[in-house]
This record gives C-alpha cells, structure tokens and sequence, in this order.
C-alpha cells in the first residue's frame, strides 16, 4: 500500500499539519486502517478509494476513526491533484458529513466545508481548571470553542490535558483577536480524547472559528494564525451555511506501507 506524507496549511516542511494520504483500489479493513493510523501517531491518516467521479474519503486517529478533517482533506486533494488527477482542478469527496467540494487555484487548494452552529454554553470553573485562564466566552458543537481575551493568553496556554477529556466537544479550541500583523485572529486546538494533545493545524475547527470571528470582525473573509509550536495558515470565508477553508501543502515524503 503506497502512502504519502503532507504537510498542510503550510509551503514548506516542518511546519503545518502532518497527513498521511493512502490512496486506494478498495478498502481495506477498519482494523487496519486504525492499526496504520496508531503506527503512523500523526493526528490524522486519511484513505481514500475512487467510486466513480468522485473519491469516497475516510479519516483515522490513533484513536479511532473522525467524522470530518480538514488538513487531512486538504493532504488527501493536494495528492491526488499532483499524483492521480493531474489535469484537473476540481475534485468531489464523498464523506461522513455529505459532498466536499474541492477547487485547485494554483499553489492554493480551496475545500468547501459545512459551517458549524454556535451555541453559546456557559464559561464554568470546570474550563478554567482545565486551560488555566478563565475563558470570556464559550461556544459548543462538535467542539468547544473558547474565547480568550488576547493572543498572548492563547499563545503561552499550558493546559491539564486529563481535565480537558472532562469538557464537552470532541476538541477544544481557544482563539483571540490576532496581534500578529496580516492575520485576524490566532488560536490552537487539543484533542486529548482523540489522543493528540495538541492539532498542530486544524481545518475542522474553522468552521467553527470562521463564523464567530467573521461576525465579530464584520467581514467575510479571514486570514488565520495557528499558533501551534509548528504553526499554519488558513485563508477561510463564509458563504451562508457553508465555511471556505484554503491553504497550500507540501509533500514530506512517500512509501511503501508492508502489510502482514
């Protein structure tokens, strides 16, 4: 089995979010696809098998399988954009949470995702405890997101990871106003139910984060830092109930995966 290596949400290595990218004939089996995704210990590995015109695309953490990934998505097209479909520029992946729609402009891959809802859940002691600094506003969907008064708060967060299992939502993301100049706001993502303590970059999560800062700013379009040790670059807009989420990928490296 043939895998690739991506870094997302960044152009250079060593920095972004690390894909794994299998691309298949037909599917393995889950075991597998979970044992792959536990040896690689990346937050995500993606496998995906054509099924017409369009890809059937699945995600795996080492702790099991994710309904929706964006930097694993954007690893899964820049792949199949530079090694499978060549000549095109559009992609559809079929998935857990419907159609993906995907468009190639240049170095830039832009993913059309399903915004998340906000709903406003009160700041408790619970979340205090679990990131260190009392949060000014908190929102829950699939993940929780939590606003913090500054970029600094967001950039030197230590938090207790064994508490922030007890919160809800699948991750927890905390963001502020940027003060990095170019970019709107600033935020990083744990996921220590998913047994990654911290996402280094997190296309998901913006569908959450895109929407409260769209409406916060008064405009539709954002640059967004991900402040994580090896940090990435989101270029998100919102269209209705839809979240446009861009960036670029570089290719780590590719092997060979020996299966029993």
């Amino acid at each position: 089995m043939k895998q690739y290596i991506v870094d997302a949400f960044t152009d250079s290595v060593f920095h972004g979010n690390q894909a794994a990218v299998c691309i298949l004939n037909e599917w393995p089996t889950d075991k597998l696809m979970l044992n792959i995704a536990k040896e690689n210990n990346f937050s995500e590995t993606a496998f995906a098998v054509k099924e017409g015109n369009s890809y059937h695309l699945r995600w795996f953490t080492p702790g099991g399988e994710i309904d929706f990934c964006g930097h694993a998505t954007l690893g899964t097209s820049f792949v199949i954009f530079n090694y499978y479909e060549k000549d095109s520029s559009q992609l559809t992946f079929t998935t857990q949470v419907g159609e993906l729609k995907i468009q190639r402009n240049g170095k830039i891959i832009e993913m059309d995702f399903p915004a998340y809802a906000l709903h406003k859940t009160e700041v408790t002691d619970q979340m205090e405890e679990a990131i260190g600094i009392r949060p000014i506003e908190a929102w829950v969907d699939r993940d929780l997101l939590l606003i913090l008064p500054d970029a600094t708060s967001v950039k030197e967060l230590h938090p207790d990871q064994e508490k922030m299992k007890q919160l809800d939502g699948l991750l927890t993301a905390v963001t502020a106003r940027s003060d990095y100049e170019g970019y709107d706001c600033v935020s990083r993502i744990f996921a220590p139910k998913l047994n990654i303590p911290e996402d280094p970059v997190t296309g998901s999560t913006h569908c959450m984060i895109t929407p409260y800062w769209c409406d916060r700013l008064g405009k539709n379009e954002l640059i967004c830092f991900q402040a994580s040790e090896r940090t990435g670059i989101l270029y998100t807009s919102i269209q209705g109930d839809r979240i446009k989420v861009a960036g670029k990928a570089v290719l780590y490296s590719e092997g060979i995966i020996l299966e029993d």
